[in-house]
């Protein structure tokens, strides 16, 4: 964990060197990540099988690995909401891998400690160190279990008879390889439950990041959710492993119970828990909104991961024979449920809700859990070891299970295409929009609505993100204007993220305008999305112009050599994970590097569904790096609403005279005629939005924390912050610290004049 913590920044040079965009760039990212990934998580994975060398290989023995799997696993669940709560709120990824280090050097001390005392038992083989019960001894429990005799087993160790047309039943010498009959038949069963659990796992967080919010927190919330059911369930199937005569059999039942329990989930993630009548917004407190998604996510996960984690220590006692290294047992096992539980988290990620959606993903997963009970013969009346043998009652129950699968298939809905649109705040929007497009993505799930007066929204992650309401066209000509206006030469110039495309078709109808590249991570918001907004946005994914580069923003610019005259930055909400990446001091940096001399960069800072400390920490991030930078405000009926913050390398200055010539010239008639639709006529009129710099901000900004890739602080604070509505309070506050900036305009005296004026009436003053 220290050499990965320590190394990254080294591996992060040594990627971008070679790295490309596309599929191909995708693929070696991934096995990037792998090969800085495998030495920590092999080192985790071995740690159960090496326990398991102090256990007897009997189901009995083999159950206690079902409590060391569920204590484990209870860890596991203090550790994701430790890390997501404590640790990396409030410190940052040094500290958190320092704290889990601590603890992992506590638990060798401990263990070391413990293997020079721990005493042998005398029976335990020759060099092999882990005690079993004598061969008499096991052979009777294992015989009465199987539901046969002691005397109808072989022997003796290493003795050999067969046991129908099966496999050959060996209580084979100690650190025998040999599996007992129809042990391939459970090692396939619970690789497909890994598989489900993990698919449906993703599958299931895509939904509640709408249901509840995207945010670090609902991630640490889903994850110590389904680890604790998991936790639940292994140490209930360790109970129930010991004391029954066929352990293959239960384990048929929980895999058919399974199809009940994703059947369940589906259900509520998209016709219950949606039209539960809350509304986030009037609790007083995000902790009261945590406790009510903690709720949510147990009501709607927690069985399913409860028969999951019954699954593993039923499948270990459904394969351990006497003689057998108890080791290699639960290793295979183990890794037969891991390589599942890849299969199934890569297939439903990458393949599966982007192919087929999440409605039918989760059908596919209903079937899988079904096909993976009928494998296990949950119906059979033979012994274990005996040839299948089928009764008319088998034969009925049988046909009845494949019935309630179809039964269970048919139950599972589309995702509310107003879920997709307004996530949380569903129930209080039923019936005011008109769902026009909804789709399912690589990345995302996204949404265009019409209102009933003709506005369009433009909706991901839960929310809307762009829109054709005034104050939003307001703010995405603001924005897209004012990056082709403050450079010199603006002849290439980046979007980052498409959207609407509303900010992309301002930039692109510059008449300098030679080359503009948008990077969007989601490919059917420039496919589809924005084709809906072609009226407001100068159609500009069909503009020859205009490249669109599928990847994230962060990553394109890494890897690619190209400089730009303009970059205009409008991400999603520094609240939805992985968002504060663009907010950091490092990719500031990066953006930097990417300007070509005497150009700009542009960024948008919402004010609304947010809180002071995260608009100070965004807000003082982008100074920290660009120092001359400018804030310039969105009102919204005089109201705060949003912000666009301005910055180039050098101080800016802008010539009131000559853009207001410039606006007048014949070849910029429809850069002036797109401002005039959002209600700024002139050039004075644009500026009069200035609400501060760092010279006048500084005291406002002073206790700001700076958001780094180490801290990400800020999606911490605005995970905080998103159910909250203050917009204009922030605003307010932060304007009683802005002055007229002397050093930022030149011009005559009378545009000065109308500026100064126009700069106090949009303030207030």
């Amino acid at each position: 964990a220290v050499l990965v913590l320590v190394a990254m920044p080294l591996v992060g040079g040594a990627y971008t060197a070679f790295a490309g965009t596309g599929v191909a760039g995708i693929l070696f990212r991934a096995f990037v990540a792998a090969i800085c990934l495998l030495p920590p998580t092999l080192l985790m994975g071995a740690t159960l099988p090496a326990m398991a060398r102090w256990i007897e290989t009997t189901p009995t023995g083999v159950s206690w690995l079902g409590f060391f799997y569920g204590g484990n696993t209870g860890g596991a669940v203090i550790g994701s909401l430790l890390a997501g709560f404590y640790l990396l709120r409030v410190h940052d990824v040094a500290t958190a891998t320092f704290a889990a280090v601590a603890l992992n050097v506590g638990v060798a001390l401990i263990a070391l400690a413990i293997a020079r005392v721990a005493r042998y038992q005398a029976e335990a083989t020759e060099t092999r160190g882990f005690p079993l019960k004598p061969f008499d001894e096991t052979a009777a429990e294992v015989g009465r279990l199987r539901g046969c005799a002691a005397e109808d087993l072989p022997a003796k160790a290493g003795s050999h008879e067969t046991a129908g047309s099966h496999e050959t039943l060996p209580w084979a010498k100690a650190g025998s390889h040999e599996k007992i009959p129809g042990a391939t038949v459970v090692y396939v069963a619970i690789a497909l439950s890994g598989l489900t659990a993990l698919a449906s796992e993703v599958i299931w967080t895509r939904l509640l990041s709408l249901l509840i919010g995207g945010t670090v927190y609902t991630f640490s919330l889903i994850l110590a959710v389904f680890l604790f059911g998991i936790g639940i369930g292994s140490s209930a199937g360790s109970a129930i492993a010991p004391n029954v005569a066929r352990p293959r059999m239960v384990l048929g039942w929980c895999q058919l119970l399974l199809c009940g329990a994703i059947a369940w989930a589906a259900y509520m993630l998209t016709e219950s828990l949606p039209y539960w009548p809350v509304n986030p917004s009037i609790s007083t407190s995000p902790w009261y909104n945590f406790q009510l998604d903690l709720v949510r996510c147990i009501w709607a996960m927690l069985p399913a991961a409860i028969l999951w984690g019954a699954s593993f220590p039923l499948a270990l006692a459904s394969v351990v024979a006497p003689g057998q290294d108890p080791g290699r047992v639960v290793g295979g096992v183990y890794a037969a449920n891991t390589v599942g539980a890849i299969v199934g988290a890569l297939t439903s990620g990458l393949l599966l809700v982007a192919w087929i959606g999440s409605q039918h993903a989760q059908q596919v997963m209903i079937v899988i859990a079904g096909l993976s009970a009928l494998l296990l013969e949950p119906f059979s009346t033979s012994k274990e070891g005996q040839p299948a043998r089928m009764s008319l009652g088998g034969t009925i129950a049988h046909a009845t299970a494949v019935a309630a699968v179809v039964l269970l298939v048919r139950s599972v809905h589309p995702v509310p295409g107003m879920l997709v649109a307004y996530g949380r705040y569903m129930p209080t929007r039923i019936g005011t929009a008109d769902v026009i497009y909804m789709g399912e993505g690589w990345n995302a799930s996204v949404a265009v609505t019409r209102l009933s007066n003709g506005i369009l929204n433009y909706h991901n992650a839960g929310k809307v993100q762009a829109s054709s309401e005034p104050q939003d066209m307001r703010l995405q000509r603001m924005l897209g204007h004012l990056t082709t206006l403050l450079p010199k030469d603006p002849r290439s110039v980046l979007v980052i993220g498409c959207g609407a495309g509303v900010t992309a078709g301002a930039v692109s109808i510059e008449p300098r305008l030679e080359r503009e590249t948008i990077a969007e991570i989601e490919p059917l918001v420039p496919e589809v999305v924005s084709t809906h907004f072609a009226g407001q946005n100068f159609d500009v994914v069909r503009n020859p112009k205009v490249r669109i580069e599928i990847d994230d923003a962060r990553h394109y610019l890494l890897t690619t050599k190209e400089k730009f005259d303009a970059i205009t930055s409008d991400p999603l909400d520094p609240w939805v994970k992985g968002a504060a990446m663009l907010y950091t001091t490092e990719f500031f940096e990066i953006v930097k590097e990417h300007l070509n001399p005497g150009g700009a960069v542009t960024l948008f800072v919402q004010l609304y569904e947010s809180n002071t400390e995260a608009v100070k920490s965004e807000i003082a991030t982008f100074l920290e790096v660009f120092p001359h930078g400018v804030v310039w405000g969105n009102t919204n009926d005089g109201r705060g609403y949003d912000l666009v913050l301005s910055a180039q390398v050098e101080p800016t200055l802008i010539d009131l005279d000559e853009m207001e010539a410039r606006l007048r010239r014949p070849e910029y008639a429809a850069i002036a005629r797109s401002l005039s639709e959002v209600g700024i006529n002139s050039a004075v009129d644009l500026f009069s939005n200035y609400a501060g710099q760092k010279s006048d901000l500084g005291p406002w900004l002073r206790d700001a924390a700076i958001n780094r890739d180490r801290n990400l602080r800020l999606q911490y604070l605005a995970g905080l912050g998103y159910n909250l509505y203050e917009s204009d309070a922030i605003y307010a506050e932060m304007l009683t610290y802005s002055r007229y900036p002397e050093n930022l305009f030149v011009g005559s005296d009378v545009l000065k004049q109308q500026l100064r004026e126009g700069i106090a009436r949009m303030q207030g003053r």
